[in-house]
């Protein structure tokens, strides 16, 4: 979604090395020659693939990305990212400064993810019996629904930067003709043409997917720029996840 490459500490190998599945030793669940079947023996265990989603906007501590996935113990965690590690999908690196702390990325070869997971979230809403709005959402699960319902037939002419400050947490969106990409930091954008600041990623999820941008105040939310620009830019997506594509 925008994230930039990393590079693994051990050995020197850059993430652009893993643009194909590197070798492992899986554990043969299966016993099948299915490319499906091989995708699960690398991401198949629980909290795989949601530990893949929060890193799909960079970087992470552990203990931010076990903030995001409160139902997931510490062992799990050290566990899984151990497994994704081994299999060249996670990779330790370091923060920028000031942080300078040890964190968890994906690889070249792990942010081909978004692709799943945004064909997963398209795919279970084609059963009209989901039901997802009292559950939470983390701010990453809501960019990554921008990207799922994204309809760029929609764009026409726009050509827009959309801040997002979500919880603690920022991101930014390019629409421009050819798609959206969202990148983290949306705050070292000196002027956004929008700008949506929200306590909870829930609370923005149902301004942009269910109801029109300018009721933004009532939600306890803010929007910074143009009204009109603010509804055209939610009328890009499909309104609930429930329209068809």
């Amino acid at each position: 979604m925008g994230t930039q490459e990393i590079s693994r500490q051990k050995g020197g190998t850059s993430g652009g090395a893993l643009a194909q599945a590197p070798a492992h030793k899986a554990r043969r669940w299966y016993q099948d020659g299915c490319g499906a079947a091989q995708a699960l023996e690398l991401m198949g265990e629980r909290w795989s693939l949601l530990i893949a989603r929060e890193l799909l906007l960079g970087a992470r501590r552990f203990n931010e990305i076990r903030a995001a996935l409160p139902g997931l113990s510490a062992k799990i965690l050290s566990e899984r990212l151990e497994t994704l590690e081994a299999s060249g999908v996670v990779v330790h690196c370091l923060l920028a400064p000031p942080v300078s702390a040890r964190a968890y990325g994906l690889t070249r070869w792990g942010q081909g993810l978004e692709d799943v997971l945004c064909s997963l979230v398209r795919w279970v809403h084609q059963n009209g019996d989901v039901q997802s709005d009292a559950l939470p959402l983390t701010p990453v699960a809501l960019m990554l629904a921008l990207r799922a319902w994204l309809l760029p037939g929609r764009i026409g002419g726009l050509d827009l930067w959309v801040a997002f400050d979500i919880a603690e947490q920022r991101f930014a969106a390019r629409v421009r003709a050819d798609g959206m990409t969202i990148h983290p930091g949306g705050a070292a954008l000196r002027a956004p043409d929008l700008r949506f600041t929200a306590r909870s990623a829930c609370d923005l999820h149902e301004v942009l997917f269910a109801d029109a941008a300018r009721n933004v105040p009532e939600k306890g939310l803010r929007c910074e720029g143009d009204p009109d620009l603010a509804d055209r830019f939610a009328g890009l997506f499909v309104k609930a996840g429930l329209e068809a594509h």
